[in-house]
């Protein structure tokens, strides 16, 4: 660890490398985070299968690059499919639990991401798969850094998709539906709007976003269908940290968690990535409550 530390030092440009590393990344951890944070704010519904989705995406992509489709033209096609896989969920198991305990629509979550993952390990197997984009990879600073195509279209494209949905949210008559139903979902139903579409529609496009970023992440990432968890995590530590409707938090706790992976993975192994991960999380629960404790003093 020292040593790493010391490169670190004496050859600066190594954080160049790390810092454009964790920023492309963090881009897409803050995209599933968002479709989260959508979720839990509207429908107090903790989606356990959050990473699940995101793999799922991934592997549609992989499976078009099998058949001659570039995996960037994927990009709408899962996002459509995953779209109606979200809804008919919704209507077969979600629907049953949004009204119950905590611990019931996290069973219910659970459950499908374990489905989810044997049901990808028995058509795709237990091997780490990618979707070759067959874009070039650039060196800048004398040949000292590297900086893949693929990373800098997946950036954009995440921007680009982050931003259609910052305008559907405002300028939509549906997603004005959705921020009013996270307000009061009994005083919106009671304004004449469907709770019952506005949550399936809800769920459907956090299922979505999770498979478009899935489709970003294998390609410039590794795909297994046993990974979901960790993306999971990673979306749970980012929506802890940002709150709910907080889209720029969601964004800064995304970037600062790719940051936090590669530095880890760089300083520590590589086998130290999802530990802190995990960590953070911890961190992030045990600061939640430290300031839940204050203001419980103040307002006594």
């Amino acid at each position: 660890m020292l040593d790493n530390l010391a490169v670190l030092s004496i050859a600066p440009v190594f954080n160049i490398q790390l810092l454009l590393d964790g920023l492309f990344i963090g881009a897409i951890f803050a995209l599933a985070a968002y479709g989260l944070a959508l979720v839990w704010g509207v429908m107090n519904v903790k989606n356990l299968a959050q990473g699940d989705y995101v793999i799922m995406g991934g592997y549609i992509a992989y499976s078009l690059g099998q058949i001659g489709v570039h995996p960037i033209l994927g990009l709408p096609v899962a996002f459509v499919g995953m779209f109606a896989f979200g809804w008919i969920v919704y209507v077969l198991i979600i629907r049953r639990v949004i009204e119950r305990d905590l611990f019931t629509s996290l069973l219910a979550t659970f459950g499908i991401a374990i489905v989810v993952q044997q049901v990808l390990n028995q058509i795709y197997g237990p091997e780490v798969r990618t979707a070759d984009a067959g874009l070039e990879v650039r060196t800048i600073i004398g040949g000292q850094v590297t900086v893949a195509d693929i990373r800098i279209v997946s950036f954009v494209l995440a921007a680009a998709l982050a931003a259609s949905l910052i305008l559907f949210m405002k300028r939509s008559r549906m997603g004005q539906a959705i921020r009013a139903t996270a307000q009061d979902a009994r005083a919106a139903k009671i304004m004449g709007i469907d709770t019952d579409r506005v949550y399936a529609f809800t769920y459907a496009l956090n299922a979505a976003i999770c498979g478009a970023a899935g489709v970003l992440i294998s390609m410039i990432w590794v795909i297994q269908p046993f990974f979901g968890i960790t993306h999971s995590i990673r979306s749970f530590v980012i929506v802890t940290a940002a709150g709910f409707g907080n889209l720029p938090g969601v964004i800064m706790a995304g970037l600062g968690l790719g940051l936090a992976e590669q530095y880890s993975g760089f300083v520590l192994g590589a086998e130290f990535q999802q530990a802190t991960v995990v960590g953070l999380l911890v961190l992030v629960l045990v600061i939640r409550q430290i300031q839940q404790g204050r203001q419980r003093q103040v307002v006594q």
